[in-house]
């Protein structure tokens, strides 16, 4: 059975058409949803193509399960829901697992906070793109999505004390990339006018 492209069409004859897998439905939930969950994919990729990998797995994942979804809940809650599970899959399948303890934590120092206020949206995400797999994956679990420690470490198959760890030193090393970028971006001290 084929459902017509309506002119203005609703969330739910959206999903409807998507559960039957009608192309021109898929499509437009691909584009209503694509920049903000690639936002998404971005915070936990090493880059771009990596993230285009996640998005798109992810938007397989979001088709065939899409009659799972309770209409009445925010669609795109649901949708970012599944990007963080599918990312958090690729993490699991492409990384190697360090056990860090959380003594070697206290010794790193922080840097000033203040230049990190001073960075670009594209500099922060630069930033959390250079950071190791484990980190990023911590660190946007915990800051961005809110988990709590024990429930990374059940998600990560880590102990609570390396996900504690592991946000430690992703925000020193965040925020010594940060300040770097921040005193290290335009001109030289030596090139600026003097007035």
């Amino acid at each position: 059975m084929s459902i017509a492209l309506p002119l203005e069409y609703d969330e739910k004859s959206l999903i409807t058409a998507c559960a039957q897998g009608e192309r021109w439905a898929q499509k437009a939930l691909y584009e209503e949803h694509y920049s903000r969950m690639m936002g998404v994919c971005l915070r936990y990729s090493n880059d771009q193509e990596e993230a285009l990998d996640v998005l798109h797995e992810g938007f397989i994942k979001v088709f065939k399960n899409i009659r799972k979804y309770q209409p009445g809940t925010s669609l795109s809650a649901w949708i970012r829901r599944i990007m963080v599970n599918t990312a958090i899959d690729y993490y699991r399948k492409n990384t190697r697992r360090r056990t860090e303890d959380i003594e070697q934590a206290y010794d790193l120092s922080t840097a000033d906070a203040d230049a990190i206020s001073q960075c670009t949206e594209k500099e922060i995400l630069d930033a959390i793109q250079k950071l190791s797999p484990a980190y990023r994956a911590v660190f946007n679990l915990y800051v961005i999505e809110g988990y709590s420690h024990k429930e990374i470490a059940e998600m990560l198959d880590i102990t609570e004390s390396t996900s504690r760890s592991n946000l430690v030193k992703a925000r020193s090393k965040l925020q010594a990339l940060l300040s770097s970028r921040s005193y290290g971006y335009g001109e030289e001290e030596s090139d600026r006018p003097n007035h």
